[in-house]
């Protein structure tokens, strides 16, 4: 089966290079017959920059939706924004469908068309199809018995694990937005923690808090010395211009120290701080939106409090999942039900039943004493805050329960 990758709406550092990877036979990205950049409101100079930054002989497989006076490329799809191909066009033609109608209507004008929603959009979640493969699948029959022979494209919703079923519908391929973007075992739920981090520094996360006169980059510092190497910048009452203040702090000393550094809830700091990503609670951004904005390379993490919310955070491509609370903390506001061994025992083996191997840290109220049995319900790490910080050597504290979460891992 063909695919075709469309790009995220917005422009990120490295995307000349996805796309590349894309267009390559990397096993993770690639495979990919087509890349369509779609950049709405972007104008020609800025489509012929990122065109400019791919090889020459690669070009002819892109195609695309703005800036159509920008050289180089070899296709151009035709939406309500530019309607028409330019005077004189001989590239490659392609357009949308959202109606069978238009699918048994479509001409030879066109080189190949997507229909969609096919499934359920993964970038529009609640976008949903308005009508049955069978239904496309007898729309396509009919239009081939007009000796109409464009190429049909499924779009919405399309991963490598959906893609195959599409051609038994007499669809050509499928094109791919979310699922485009992420590793082959990502956008299959199947995440790799070495992808983008290491179980290592996955195991024991310090969310930042202010505790008894100890600022947030001051509790940072100290567990990092204790070996912690994953620190989240959270402070839900702070002012922006302390969390930049702090977040400077704290970046620079994830950076001395090999951490990874997330930003809690506030997508727009993340590159002004320099973060590897961003965790986002579920009256957050969607995280969708937020891998619009950061990019695939960024770590995109979400919080859930059930194997439902866990599951819509793996198909909207977040990188791991926050799943609490273990028990009542006073660190959070608004807490959600609690889940004990038993809850995540209970996630985990729903996990397993549908092949989410998406990684799992379990977060809320958790002592040391807890960790043997939580680590043995198959979460991949802990996150802590008052657990570390309110201890008489935050250090310390740090480096036993780092001790006893690796021990308990294996």
């Amino acid at each position: 089966m063909k695919k075709i990758a469309i790009t995220m709406p917005e422009f990120y550092p490295g995307e000349a290079e996805a796309i590349v990877r894309a267009l390559s036979d990397d096993a993770d990205y690639g495979g990919f017959a087509r890349v369509h950049i779609r950049k709405p409101g972007a104008d020609p100079e800025q489509i012929a920059g990122l065109i400019s930054q791919i090889p020459t002989r690669l070009r002819s497989r892109i195609t695309i939706h703005d800036g159509f006076s920008a050289p180089g490329a070899g296709g151009v799809h035709l939406n309500s924004r530019n309607p028409q191909a330019p005077q004189g066009w001989s590239g490659l033609i392609s357009r949308s469908l959202h109606t069978l109608a238009e699918l048994e209507g479509v001409g030879q004008e066109v080189d190949y068309a997507f229909i969609s929603p096919i499934y359920e959009s993964l970038s529009k979640p609640g976008y949903k199809p308005a009508f049955t493969l069978a239904r496309v699948a007898e729309a396509i029959c009919r239009l081939r018995k007009h000796n109409r022979h464009t190429e049909i494209y499924g779009l919405g919703g399309v991963t490598d694990s959906n893609i195959c079923k599409l051609a038994s519908y007499g669809l050509d391929g499928g094109a791919m937005l979310t699922a485009a973007w992420l590793p082959r075992s990502a956008a299959n739920h199947e995440m790799k923690t070495t992808d983008k981090f290491s179980l290592r520094d996955f195991a024991l996360q310090l969310i930042t808090h202010p505790y008894e006169g100890m600022g947030l980059a001051d509790g940072a510092r100290k567990a990092l010395a204790g070996g912690c190497r994953w620190v989240q910048l959270r402070h839900k009452d702070a002012q922006e211009e302390i969390l930049l203040e702090q977040g400077r702090e704290i970046a620079a000393m994830c950076r001395e120290y090999g951490a990874v550094f997330i930003v809690d809830d506030h997508v727009d700091l993340v590159r002004p701080l320099g973060a590897d990503g961003v965790h986002l609670g579920k009256n957050d951004m969607p995280v969708a939106e937020a891998r619009a904005s950061l990019g695939p390379e960024a770590i995109i993490g979400a919080t859930a409090n059930n194997f439902a919310d866990l599951r819509a955070a793996a198909e909207a491509g977040a990188d791991y999942v926050g799943v609490g609370p273990f028990r009542f903390t006073q660190t959070k506001k608004n807490l959600s039900p609690i889940l004990g061994f038993e809850g995540y025992r209970a996630i985990v083996e729903q996990c397993r039943r549908e092949r989410i191997t998406i990684p799992i840290v379990a977060i809320g109220g958790i002592t040391p004493a807890d960790i043997p049995a939580i680590m043995a319900t198959g979460v991949g790490g802990i996150a802590a805050s008052s657990t570390i910080l309110s201890a008489p050597d935050p250090t310390a504290q740090t480096a036993t329960l780092l001790a006893s979460i690796l021990e308990s891992a294996h």
